[in-house]
């Protein structure tokens, strides 16, 4: 016996084993049950989602033997022809190639005998849309008023083009293009029954490869098996179809993470070297990103049996929920824009280029020490607050030239003034986790090293929260509730916050969790946290950034509007600076 390719072999032979379509099938149950049968149907759907199989299927109902049913015998001479294309009065028409009007005449003559050997004759017209103007009017009167042991069904993939008067005659079926999930469901049962060892992976691979057809997933299950030999393998399914291995996709958040620009090109460069082509890397890492940002915002849409669950769990801390929505956006107009860049590599690596420039802190680790601007040769440390407040940089920028420059009122000035140096004295106040109860309590200078890797570090902890994070970088539900807590006390790594009751939302037990697996990955130990809902006061690191910007905002308006050439450009050209536009420097000066 010759080999049948299994989407012919499996093509469902009733409406129980169709697969997806639930909203037709019923539709089309209920109406035969009820015996509410028209006399003209459209099936309309993208490449191989059933059309031609439902058609096939409601023809079998309406001529087996044992009635018109919705559950068809199949064992009878009629659903044992229909299965076998030989039954007489079943007409299967292609458009394509029958597009003209002597074509529809011959069809609609015929369509005036009864059956031979059946309950109707139905006729399949497929890619009906094909057909030519004037056999659409021709089939119109026949098509409206047909002999009642007529029945026609029409299948099109592009109904735009079936004019609108023969869409008025015929009840409508809109086919649904299959999900990945259901695919990989029904290649699971197809392979189980053909005793064909496989990976669950691999058919997902398949299942997203198929596009939405089931058709076209069976025919890619035929070229996998050949593949493989006789196996069905997640490597081989990615070499076949060219896909990317996911390591390499992790392997790129992980530089992305650690925003180290030469490990990014490296992992980049492994890619083109393995011939892999850019819009699929760039396809395969925007669905990378959608995983990742189903486990941050609703983390019970990834069950913990997903094949990719832990990798996620362990980087979605890694990454802010803005973050990732940025990433994603990125990823889509680099695909979109890829046929305009030199060459695809060119559009590939600027794309992971333009993910590194929108971190939230671009610290790349080609760049970790800054050069300083050559002004500040001599004084190579970072200035204190008290040297900022002490600075007279404002009181030497008081405009030369008042009958030139359009200056500011010195009220203005002067409240600005005392503004920026109100905030500059808050912020020089000991920090609350000097005063703070804990059996490691030990200040620790702002200007300390950032080593994560220090021994102090591997030990314990010296209760400068807001340092702490800054070490660690936290993302998503862990960073969002450690911005918004405030360190009340500690003892070893059991830690005691306070949140606000407007932040209450933060102090949710997945975000406790989440919280509790990067401090212990960072530490190496085990940490807890309580957490006191209502009790937070200003000190949370959040509302500490928020001080220290309105302190560098406050003084760069002052600054700005003493600057003589900004005077100068105000009284040339009668401007006005817009303060909104003002952004504070992202070092004090």
């Amino acid at each position: 016996m010759t080999y049948q390719v299994l989407a012919r072999k499996w093509r469902p032979k009733s409406f129980s084993t169709l697969v997806g379509q639930e909203h037709v099938v019923k539709a089309l149950s209920n109406a035969l049950e009820s015996q509410r049968l028209h006399h003209a149907y459209l099936l309309t759907g993208t490449r191989g989602v059933g059309k031609t199989t439902i058609a096939r299927i409601l023809a079998k109902s309406l001529n087996c033997e044992s009635g018109i049913t919705a559950s068809p015998c199949g064992r009878c001479d009629a659903c044992l022809q229909i299965d076998a294309g030989r039954f007489v009065d079943l007409l299967e028409i292609d458009a394509a190639s029958n597009t003209g009007i002597d074509n529809i005449r011959e069809v609609l003559d015929n369509a005036q005998y009864s059956p031979t050997q059946g309950r109707f004759k139905v006729y399949i017209i497929d890619e009906v849309h094909m057909l030519s103007k004037s056999a659409f009017n021709a089939m119109l009167k026949t098509l409206e008023e047909p002999p009642s042991h007529v029945k026609f069904i029409l299948a099109t993939t592009d109904p735009q083009k079936v004019p609108v008067t023969v869409l008025s005659r015929c009840l409508q079926f809109s086919l649904r293009q299959m999900l990945p999930p259901q695919i990989a469901k029904h290649l699971q049962q197809v392979l189980d029954a053909e005793a064909i060892p496989y990976e669950i992976e691999a058919l997902t691979l398949l299942g997203h490869a198929a596009a939405g057809s089931m058709r076209d997933a069976l025919s890619l299950l035929d070229q996998a098996i050949a593949y493989g030999s006789g196996k069905v393998e997640e490597a081989g399914i990615r070499t076949m179809l060219g896909a990317v291995d996911q390591s390499y996709l992790y392997d790129l958040l992980e530089q992305l993470a650690n925003q180290n620009g030469a490990g990014l090109m490296a992992a980049a460069e492994q890619l083109a070297v393995r011939g892999i082509a850019s819009d699929a890397i760039l396809q395969e890492l925007s669905s990378l990103l959608h995983l990742l940002a189903l486990m941050q915002t609703v983390p019970t849409a990834i069950t913990q049996d997903h094949p990719q669950y832990s990798a996620l769990n362990a980087l979605a801390p890694r990454f802010s929920i803005e973050q990732v929505q940025l990433l994603y956006q990125i990823t889509l107009h680099g695909r979109r824009d890829l046929a305009l860049a030199p060459d695809e590599f060119a559009g590939l690596s600027m794309t992971l280029l333009r993910m590194l420039a929108f971190a939230p802190t671009r610290r790349l680790a080609s760049a970790e020490a800054p050069v300083a601007p050559v002004s500040h040769q001599e004084s190579p440390t970072k200035p204190t607050a008290s040297a900022i407040a002490a600075t007279p940089v404002i009181q030497a920028a008081e405009p030369a030239k008042p009958s030139v420059a359009k200056t500011m009122p010195s009220t203005a000035a002067s409240t600005k003034k005392a503004i920026g140096a109100e905030l500059l004295q808050e912020m020089q106040a000991p920090p609350p986790w000097e005063s703070m109860p804990a059996n490691e309590a030990a200040p620790r200078p702002d200007d300390a090293p950032n080593d994560t890797h220090s021994d102090e570090n591997q030990r314990g902890f010296d209760g400068n929260w807001p340092k702490l994070l800054k070490q660690i970088r936290l993302g998503g539900q862990a960073g969002m509730l450690a911005q918004h807590a405030e360190l009340v006390a500690f003892t070893g790594l059991h830690f005691e916050l306070a949140v606000a009751d407007t932040h209450r939302v933060v102090a949710g037990p997945e975000y406790r969790e989440k919280l509790e697996q990067s401090l212990g990955q960072h530490f190496g130990e085990r940490a807890t946290i309580k957490i006191n809902v209502g009790g937070a006061t200003e000190s949370t690191p959040a509302a500490l950034q928020q001080r220290e910007r309105a302190a560098r905002l406050a003084e760069a308006e002052v600054a700005l509007n003493a600057d003589p050439l900004v005077q100068a450009l105000i009284s040339e050209f009668d401007a006005t600076i817009l303060p909104e536009s003002i952004q504070p420097r992202t070092e004090p000066i």
